[in-house]
């Protein structure tokens, strides 16, 4: 559970705890306790500010569960918590770059933290920017050992994220060569990976964000 933080809503002393043994230490025993933990200490604090609500419900034991699969308005993705990633590229190919996001819904506007960033690749596409966003916010959930519904606007790149295979048509060359290498690396950590993927395929579903319901994703670099 290392860098994560920890939101205790109903417990001994409620607040936000920067490790699991601080918060474990005010929900153990504690009578329907209500508690989360999150990537970073700004959606943390967010969260703790907005309340248990959108985040958790509780079970007869007063166990954390996650939130989220409940009806939203329209007009909002139908979870209160997740991950969005998105890719620009100025031509085709050209500079291309990625980004991922963190998503609490709930406030206005809506609170999203940074959590990764790529430099700026030559001689990419958006595509292949979309299919390692998405492979690098996987990798970071297993890392942290955290599970979001993971959001991207690619099809495309949803579809290589299944196969396993970035099925791009864009050509190798001296500019894109290091472009490739971490295609290749992304290709291996989804194989390596599978049954762990498999294991979390409910609780880290990757869906196609609705632009034309919800708007621009939340990780658009804002350049249309």
């Amino acid at each position: 559970m290392k860098n994560k933080f920890y939101v205790v809503w109903k417990g001994r002393t409620p607040g936000v705890y920067d490790n699991w043994e601080a918060c474990k230490q005010e929900i153990d025993g504690f009578a329907g306790a209500l508690y989360k933990g999150f990537p970073d200490q700004a959606s943390a604090e967010a969260a703790y500010a907005q309340g248990p609500s959108a985040f958790v419900k509780r079970n007869a034991d007063g166990l954390d569960l996650a939130a989220g699969k409940g009806k939203q308005p329209l007009g909002l993705p139908p979870f209160s918590v997740f991950v969005a990633v998105d890719a620009a590229c100025s031509g085709n190919p050209g500079k291309m770059e990625y980004q991922g996001v963190f998503v609490a819904l709930g406030t206005q506007p809506p609170t999203t933290t940074q959590l990764f960033k790529s430099p700026v690749f030559e001689n990419g596409t958006n595509n292949i920017g979309e299919f390692l966003a998405i492979v690098h916010a996987l990798a970071w959930m297993k890392q942290k050992r955290v599970q979001y519904p993971l959001y991207s606007d690619s099809v495309n790149a949803q579809k290589w994220v299944r196969e396993k295979q970035c099925k791009t048509k864009l050509q190798p060359n001296d500019k894109n060569a290091y472009l490739f290498e971490l295609i290749a690396r992304a290709e291996k950590w989804l194989h390596e990976n599978d049954d762990w993927m498999k294991e979390h395929a409910l609780d880290i579903p990757v869906l196609k964000w609705k632009t034309e319901i919800w708007g621009e994703i939340p990780a658009d670099f804002g350049r249309k």
